[in-house]
């Protein structure tokens, strides 16, 4: 699939994965909608890429993936003023299980996920109107491999994994074409990461974390954004889920 002028949409996108996500897209050729909850950091990503790639390939909107009202509304803007929608890659999430926490990552890493999903399959249908496309949702390694650090987290995404492919074997989505796949990263030097090696955001066994990290290592963004490029680029790929580490590359995982 080559993404020459296709428009692709990229939630979390401000920073990490999100921003390294959107870098390949553009450097491949598509013109990218930039979602995120942050603002400030969001515009000052869109200024960067900007200046790289020209104010015609790049927008921005604010859009919190928790609230499905603000969901539509930025699916329907990004439609209506790119023409079109290709590519959705679902990538926001956060890592909270302490105290209340836990129901904001089920918030934003399930129900983010699974209402992009929706819109993005809605929007991209040809028997609704659109030209068929790929979506890309972000679990998790620890979604395979579950992690007593983060029992939500590893919760959530095991749940994307599960939705993903039960879309993928929809008949309805390919006759309509439409391709639903999976990328499922170990650590990434992002934010989230970041913050757990520091103690910002606090897990259960911490000691555990730390060997967890030691073992898998960590990868730079632009390492997973290589990844994520071969499920949106490979027609062939529909329900597949690629797991990738530092420590043991990547690999399709075969149910």
């Amino acid at each position: 699939m080559s993404s020459t002028g296709k428009v692709a949409l990229v939630t979390g996108a401000a920073q990490g994965l999100g921003k390294a996500f959107c870098e390949i897209l553009l450097k491949n050729g598509a013109k990218v909608a930039l979602t995120d909850f942050n603002k400030d950091v969001g515009e000052k990503t869109l200024k960067e890429f900007e200046a790289k790639y020209g104010q015609n390939r790049v927008i921005f909107l604010q859009c919190d993936v928790s609230n499905m009202a603000q969901m539509e509304e930025t699916f329907k803007k990004v439609k209506e003023s790119q023409g079109g929608l290709d590519i959705v890659i679902n990538n926001a999430g956060v890592g909270g299980e302490m105290g209340d926490q836990w129901i904001k990552t089920i918030d934003i890493n399930v129900k983010g996920t699974i209402k992009g999903t929706m819109l993005g399959i809605d929007l991209m249908r040809k028997d609704k109107g659109g030209n068929g496309g790929v979506i890309v949702n972000l679990s998790s390694m620890s979604a395979l491999n579950p992690n007593p650090c983060g029992p939500v987290y590893s919760a959530t995404k095991s749940a994307i994994i599960c939705f993903s492919q039960a879309w993928s074997r929809n008949p309805e989505l390919a006759q309509n074409g439409v391709r639903v796949n999976v990328l499922a990263p170990a650590f990434a030097d992002t934010q989230l990461v970041q913050s757990l090696i520091n103690g910002q955001t606090q897990t259960y066994a911490p000691a555990i974390q730390k060997v967890f990290f030691e073992k898998a290592g960590i990868m730079t963004p632009e390492t997973v954004a290589e990844a994520l490029y071969e499920l949106v680029d490979d027609q062939n790929k529909t329900g597949a889920v690629l797991k990738i580490s530092q420590a043991g590359g990547k690999d399709y995982v075969t149910s």
